[in-house]
């Protein structure tokens, strides 16, 4: 479904899953000239894991600077060997908050870098839902889990030069290096929020809710459709009222949820919120396809964005996280076409009424389910500690 768009100045492709987007994430990394930043929640030692190793490796060689940032949760079943190849080929490797006490739920070993992003020569960037891992899941399951990337060359890739540089340095001074790099990266910040196209960030430092803040302004202006597609959808009180705001002033609200259980408490708890927005008049559909992967949304067939937030308290409280967000009929257009597409192809309508028969054993399941998230959300709660790691 790749789709290219002209979008102020930027050059924007949209891509589905990683059969579109590794292939071009490799291409642009073997024609790298002088620079490749790569950050990523999983890299997993599977046959994409290895093909991007393989073509960091010939960048290393060729004399390019490769960087690669892994999240010490995410990446952490990531051999040594593996790590150790990239650094003899000259590839540096750095992991954010390195993962030792593996079951601890202090708060700040649960903020992680789940964002997804690539910037190749400063020129060409990738801001993604999708991490390095064969997106097959196997098994019985032989679709790609659903999840989406743009590729964008334009003036925003300097933001995320910015971005990408800056956290590399840090992670790299508290390593005890260029700590006077650090301190000239942290002066060069440029605000983008009335851009068509926006780079978004949530971190534990000025932008702590701004994704959120996004989709909550998005929401607001709403006059005609939401659609909303994430993997992890278990929103707070603010974001759920202004949906209900949205949908009492009559916005159609599609969610594509998912419908496969991958975690069950996460599964559960969210489905006990279906019968709120049921009442309110929203359309939920359950994709069955495969996993659901994707975090993107489309409002008014004119505001879109892609990227690796889901709309939970992990993604949208404590970890580090990246968004796209781009104002074009076009570029949403694109997005809707075919999320409508695989809700029609490979989703199941929850029906109000057939949703009410539940029995109530399942339905304590799904509210002792809800009760334990946020519980924990209870327990974790918003990052407002001096911690900007």
């Amino acid at each position: 479904m790749s789709s290219t768009h002209l979008v102020d100045g930027h050059i924007l492709m949209l891509l589905r899953n990683g059969e579109e987007y590794f292939p071009r994430l490799i291409k642009a990394i073997d024609a790298a000239t002088r620079t490749v930043y790569l950050e990523t929640y999983i890299y997993a030692a599977d046959t994409v894991g290895r093909q991007i190793s393989q073509a960091l490796q010939r960048a290393a060689k060729r004399g390019v600077m490769a960087h690669v940032l892994l999240d010490g949760f995410g990446s952490a079943e990531l051999p040594d060997a593996w790590v150790d190849e990239l650094r003899r080929a000259g590839v540096e490797v750095l992991w954010y908050r390195p993962e030792i006490a593996r079951f601890s739920l202090r708060r700040h070993r649960l903020r992680r870098l789940h964002r997804k992003l690539a910037l190749v020569d400063e020129q060409i960037a990738f801001v993604s839902g999708v991490n390095i891992i064969n997106d097959v899941p196997g098994g019985q399951i032989i679709a790609p889990r659903l999840d989406y990337t743009v590729e964008m060359q334009g003036a925003t890739t300097e933001q995320i030069h910015f971005v990408m540089r800056r956290l590399w340095t840090l992670i790299s001074w508290i390593n005890f290096r260029r700590q006077r790099e650090r301190v000239k990266l942290l002066a060069a910040y440029k605000n983008t929020d009335q851009q068509k196209v926006a780079f978004v960030l949530r971190d534990n430092l000025r932008n702590r809710h701004a994704i959120e803040q996004a989709y909550l302004k998005a929401i607001a202006d709403a006059q005609r459709e939401i659609i909303i597609a994430n993997a992890y959808f278990l929103p707070g009180l603010r974001f759920r009222d202004a949906l209900l705001k949205a949908a009492r002033r009559g916005v159609r609200i599609v969610l594509l949820l998912q419908g496969r259980v991958e975690y069950r408490l996460q599964h559960f708890a969210t489905r006990a919120l279906y019968d709120e927005l049921l009442r309110a008049g929203m359309e939920i559909y359950e994709y069955h396809a495969s996993f659901m992967h994707a975090k993107v949304a489309v409002v008014d067939g004119y505001w879109a964005t892609v990227g690796s937030s889901n709309i939970d308290p992990f993604s949208l409280w404590l970890a580090r996280e990246a968004n796209l967000v781009v104002r074009d009929a076009g570029f949403a257009e694109s997005l809707r076409a075919d999320l409508m597409q695989e809700i029609a192809r490979s989703a199941q309508f929850i029906s109000p009424s057939v949703w009410r028969k539940h029995g109530i054993w399942m339905r304590l399941l799904m509210r002792f389910s809800y009760a334990i998230v946020r519980f924990l959300a209870g327990i974790i709660g918003y990052a407002r500690e001096h911690d900007n790691v």
